[in-house]
């Protein structure tokens, strides 16, 4: 049986908390792997390391958007926050590792609008939190 507290949590939340779990448990896994790669033999590159950390670190992001939606209810600045998150782990992560283990460099101008994401979602973070908690009602 589901706790009434996750039934209840608006679809937004629970697909942002599926995807940044899932996101989260993708950076272990990688990080694992790319540990016994015989591309990683001489260690793995710093750039690889960045864009796990930043992975791991942007994955938790996500669910604290989720976990936002859920006591606050959706806003649009919550939900472009999470989609910025998300965005970035694509654009930034996904992108260094396919350069670094397949060679695949077709998108590296990507790389710095990941980043970016991820510097705009966290202000559209505080902004959702800031005005859910002056409206006294959620989700405005």
């Amino acid at each position: 049986m589901t706790p009434p507290v996750f039934s209840a949590a608006p679809r937004s939340a629970r697909i942002l908390g599926v995807l940044g779990a899932l996101s989260a448990g993708a950076s272990v896994v990688f990080s694992a792997a790319f540990a016994h790669l015989p591309v990683f033999s001489g260690g793995m590159p710093v750039m690889v390391q960045t864009a796990l950390t930043q992975q791991q670190f942007h994955s938790l992001g996500i669910l604290l958007v989720a976990l936002a939606i859920s006591c606050w209810g959706p806003s649009r600045w919550l939900l472009v926050a999470g989609g910025l998150m998300l965005a970035g782990v694509l654009l930034f992560s996904l992108n260094l590792y396919a350069r670094n283990i397949w060679g695949w460099d077709a998108l590296r101008a990507a790389v710095p609008w990941g980043g970016g994401a991820w510097i705009l979602a966290w202000p559209c973070l505080a902004v959702g939190a800031f005005k859910a908690a002056g409206s006294g009602s959620p989700g405005q």
